[in-house]
């Protein structure tokens, strides 16, 4: 008897998943446990995997279609069986995927002097020209529009009055021509079209629920980060191990939560959830966006576990082989962008967590250490909270125990 194979649910958030590579061709046998295709979801593209025995009778999904949870993406059964009614009440497939792979069109308009046209890109500028009766070369009105220079304020030498490169080379405006009269440049108007990723489209959905959703407040505090460097150089130092400024922010953060256990709670609704367990996501950006993968039970790693574990996270997600499980469970988020040079910013919660940590840069300045002025390293972070769950000095706690832990980062080591 032919059976349908449906597009399983292969995370949490998944609504829809891409079809980007058949294994199989039309006609082939099958077993279980082949791989069937490769499946793109909003988190990475993942190995879909056959349960069933037959021939391939049908495909209802081509690479690039976009087939809902439980849409039948192709048929399994014995050669000429009907499967038509397995195909009946099926949704059909999204074909919006396959554009994108396309280069991307560009639209140009040409606007002149109050009106405006769309057509193809073209290499040459167009020039505008508010009287139809003035006659240009087209050699002249192009160095016109470079130039600047309205085209009726220029006497033409040519036959029957008509504007050449010449009269154009050698115009000077008058004065009261260059002051009065304002410069028409005539331009284009361009733009492309991308097709929106899985990825792109669930990180849209959460964040505009979670923004809109939950109560946001910040809190912001600067760190004295001077002792934290001086611990990295000598941990680093040792050559088994190379630690990031990140990784000791994961470190302290999973110990103040321990002390701080409303910060690593979650809104339920009716209830709050208090997480017992400490399981920290670390956002991480990849070309179709933002991934969050979580480092388990963070409070009872040590940091060379933690950094490991971190740059393992940061390779999968680069190749796209995040696993539902190494994405799920977050507690608690970390966003850091103090590599690309921010020094300050706010994050969206991340569901169902009621809190995320948005850490700036290090920076060097000047300020007072031991009563004296002298260099100093600093570093700024926020907490995004959720009201529903922590209220400001809740969260102000949490991050004067994070500061202590890395203002004095032998402490984590109690």
């Amino acid at each position: 008897m032919a059976v349908a194979i449906k597009m399983p649910k292969m995370s949490d958030t998944m609504t829809e998943g891409v079809v980007r590579k058949w294994n199989f061709k039309l006609g082939d046998t099958v077993k279980s446990g082949d791989v069937l295709a490769e499946v793109e979801t909003d988190k990475a593209t993942m190995d879909l995997e056959n349960y069933e025995k037959g021939t391939i009778l049908h495909f209802a999904a081509n690479e690039g279609d976009a087939v809902p949870i439980d849409g039948v993406i192709a048929i399994i059964g014995k050669p000429g069986e009907d499967f038509a009614s397995l195909l009946s009440s099926a949704p059909a497939p999204q074909k919006t995927e396959e554009k994108a792979e396309e280069p991307a069109k560009e639209t140009e308009k040409t606007v002149e002097l109050g009106k405006e046209t769309t057509e193809p890109a073209a290499n040459n500028p167009i020039v505008a020209n508010n009287d139809s009766r003035l006659k240009a070369s087209p050699l002249a009105k192009k160095i016109a529009a470079e130039k600047g220079i309205e085209l009726s304020a220029v006497a033409g030498s040519g036959e029957n009055g008509r504007i050449i490169k010449s009269d154009i080379e050698n115009f000077k405006p008058s004065t009261s021509t260059a002051s009065n009269q304002a410069v028409y440049i005539a331009g284009k108007e361009s733009f492309e079209e991308i097709n929106v990723s899985q990825m792109r489209k669930t990180i849209a959905a959460r964040l505009a629920e979670s923004k809109f959703t939950a109560p946001h407040f910040y809190l912001t505090m600067e760190i004295n980060m001077d002792k934290a460097l001086a611990a990295r150089v000598v941990i680093n130092a040792s050559g088994e191990v190379k630690v990031s400024v990140n990784d000791m922010i994961v470190k302290a953060s999973s110990i103040a939560l321990g002390k701080h256990p409303w910060v690593n709670a979650s809104w339920l609704g009716t209830k709050i959830r208090l997480n017992h367990h400490i399981h920290i996501g670390v956002a991480m950006a990849v070309d179709d966006g933002l991934l969050v993968p979580v480092v388990k039970f963070a409070n009872q790693k040590s940091l060379s576990a933690i950094s490991a574990e971190v740059k393992d996270f940061s390779i999968k997600a680069k190749e796209k082989k995040l696993q539902p499980t190494d994405w799920s469970g977050n507690t608690f988020t970390i966003s850091n962008l103090g590599m690309f040079g921010i020094e300050e910013f706010t994050a969206i919660i991340n569901p169902p967590d009621a809190c995320i940590l948005a850490v700036g840069g290090v920076k060097e300045t000047v300020g007072i250490v031991n009563g004296e002025i002298a260099k100093t390293n600093v570093m700024k972070v926020t907490l995004s909270c959720d009201h529903r769950v922590v209220d400001g000095v809740v969260g102000s706690k949490f991050l004067n125990t994070l500061k202590d832990l890395l203002e004095e980062p032998v402490k984590m080591l109690v």
